[in-house]
């Protein structure tokens, strides 16, 4: 792949993935998952396998996966306990510089879909469309370089002729930040982020997030931040004006081999159930 400016999916996701989202299930959820993997294309051909399990106060419901992956191809297979089967096939460079993925779902095979995503030095393009009798179509695409990038992207409902969604958004990236500005929900929320960097590997890190929605009036400002305590453990934490306090701790057993721990609970009604999450990954 080219090195561009990424996907309209990527602007703003460095801030949400660093510090601004906690691993966690539903409300007053316990999860644990088990994910046995090697990075995609690290081999010509290789098989994995996955589990997972989701709590849900006296009900576990989980999943069994596999992946094979053989050079510029993949294949994703998974069974749930409420028998949905859903299947997902990746090909790199059918075209050079793209990648095309196909999803599909049973019995619910209406919400599957076909992705194509082509990188260009200078841009990016995706077009969706779901595997329907009215399919719906996404589409986006990003201008600029990997320092600075603007883009948009929309989504179209051929059922009723109508746009489901558009979203507006630019980004700035330099060695130790970035800042981004999204506009969505049909122009009704308006998004910034930015984040620091403290260190070189990027392991430590400032975060803020401010978001406006017109139609309520409603302001969210999210602070966070990463502490990498030592080379082998890494500490989360993000607090909203809302009082919504969430941590992540994060340590290395083995060489890729990680436990995670997560948390959050409502420092303005301390008398709720704090949320809960733990993730085993490994990794040979």
């Amino acid at each position: 792949m080219s090195k561009g400016p990424g996907l309209f999916s990527d602007i703003g996701k460095k801030a949400k993935v660093l510090s601004l989202s906690i691993f966690l299930g539903g409300e007053n959820d316990a999860t644990f998952s088990f994910d046995f993997q090697k990075a995609l294309r690290s081999y010509e051909s290789f098989l994995a396998l996955t589990t997972s399990t989701v709590k849900k106060g006296g009900y576990t419901s989980g999943d069994v996966g596999a992946q094979y992956i053989y050079k510029n191809t993949s294949a994703d297979l998974k069974v749930d306990t409420e028998s949905n089967i859903s299947a997902t096939l990746t090909a790199f460079d059918i075209v050079p510089s793209s990648k095309t993925i196909a999803t599909l779902k049973f019995p619910n095979y209406e919400s599957g879909k076909l992705e194509f995503q082509y990188f260009h030095p200078h841009a990016s393009l995706t077009a969706a469309v779901g595997l329907s009798q009215a399919p719906p179509v996404d589409l986006s695409v990003t201008l600029g370089t990997p320092t600075f990038a603007l883009g948009a992207e929309a989504g179209y409902e051929t059922t009723s002729g109508k746009l489901t969604k558009y979203t507006a958004g630019i980004t700035v990236t330099k060695p130790d930040s970035s800042a981004s500005v999204i506009l969505g929900d049909k122009g009704d929320t308006i998004k910034a982020s930015y984040i620091h960097y403290m260190d070189q590997l990027k392991r430590s890190a400032a975060v803020g997030e401010i978001s406006r929605k017109f139609s309520t009036n409603d302001n969210t400002f999210t602070v966070g931040g990463s502490y990498a305590i030592d080379s082998l453990t890494l500490v989360k934490v993000k607090l909203n004006n809302h009082g919504t306090l969430g941590t992540v701790l994060q340590h290395e057993l083995i060489r890729k081999s990680l436990v995670t721990i997560s948390s959050e609970f409502d420092t303005k009604a301390l008398d709720k159930t704090p949320r809960f999450g733990v993730s085993l990954a490994l990794r040979p």
